[in-house]
């Protein structure tokens, strides 16, 4: 069997909030293998976006740390890395489409020069190499005249085609592992789909494994292979895409799934109105209290919810699994 190319194990970073500490991620565990995409779905609060800035040895400390697990990539454990050599894995091995584009380009800088820098730290590339390259890039990933486009300024350029950048930038050194926080937000879908062809080219090319984080079920069903569902920093159901789109196992999920629009052939005479979830997540202060953390907002929770946390657990021989009492053999 072919080892996984990340392999998370275990995983809690805890954060010191008004003098709780709080495991924003709790006992996380996932893989993902070259070549295949693997969703994270969840509302904002839920830990996704934490869990990206583990891989990359970003979280921010203080507040935060990893407490405990491990980070295992091509079998190395990125927690126990020196910084040194971090530094040679981050933005070359493994690279990041940061969530806000607004903010994550320097505005002191062209971008042509942000997207060069990123090139020569990691490519023994002369500067009009690496010039020429930031130039390939920003023509990927739809930005026209590329040429003149690169001498420009993070302030020049609209919500979108910073998008754009950041996935040049992420895309520069051609990484084995791509994460993807909420990579398409700030796209038209006609760009998004150009943005989604990239990535698959990339997995085509190099056997690029990503970890697609997105609030968004559309994008877990047209772009990855398998999915996890997380809430209050806990993973809640796992497994094939197209498994856990058809026979969701956790209310939580189920209610993802219902919030989502569907076409219809012909309208009925009333609409009913899109379902939501009722409630919020919950401050991550609450994330230490006993029981099923989602119970609050759950029409089929039970008594024991509210007091007993369900471990998690597979359900048929897929890998398919949950944590949740409503499932047998919890």
């Amino acid at each position: 069997m072919t080892e996984p190319l990340l392999k998370v194990e275990n995983l809690t970073i805890v954060f010191e909030v008004d003098g709780v500490e709080a495991p924003v991620v709790n006992d996380l565990s996932f893989e993902i293998a070259a070549g295949e995409t693997l969703g994270i779905v969840g509302e904002s609060g839920c830990g996704k976006s934490m869990t990206a800035l583990a891989i990359m040895g970003l979280i921010p400390s203080p507040p935060g740390c990893i407490a405990s697990g491990r980070i295992l990539y091509g079998g190395q454990d990125l927690t126990q890395l020196p910084e040194a050599q971090l530094e040679k894995v981050r933005g070359n091995d493994i690279s990041m489409v940061f969530q806000e584009p607004m903010t994550s380009l320097n505005p002191v800088f062209s971008i042509g020069e942000q997207i060069a820098e990123t090139v020569r730290a990691h490519q023994p590339l002369t500067r009009a190499e690496a010039e020429a390259r930031a130039i390939e890039m920003l023509g990927l990933v739809g930005i026209p005249s590329p040429e003149s486009r690169v001498r420009e300024f993070p302030h020049q350029m609209s919500g979108g085609m910073r998008q754009r950048v950041m996935i040049a930038i992420a895309l520069a050194c051609e990484p084995r592992l791509l994460i993807a926080d909420e990579p398409t937000t700030a796209l038209d879908v006609t760009v998004q789909a150009q943005i989604f062809d990239l990535f698959r080219d990339l997995q085509d090319k190099m056997g690029t494994a990503i970890l697609m984080i997105t609030h968004d079920i559309g994008v877990i069903a047209q772009m990855t292979n398998s999915v996890m569902a997380m809430y209050a920093g806990h993973r809640i159901e796992s497994g094939l895409t197209r498994e856990v789109l058809r026979d969701p196992l956790h209310p939580y999920t189920q209610g993802l799934i219902e919030c989502v629009p569907h076409l219809r052939v012909a309208l009925p005479d009333t609409i009913e109105p899109l379902f939501e979830i009722p409630g919020v997540v919950p401050p991550v202060t609450a994330f230490v209290k006993p029981g099923c953390l989602f119970a609050p907002r759950c029409s089929k929770a039970m008594e024991k919810c509210a007091s007993q946390s369900p471990r998690y657990a597979d359900v048929g021989q897929s890998g398919h699994g949950t944590a949740c009492w409503l499932q047998e053999g919890q």
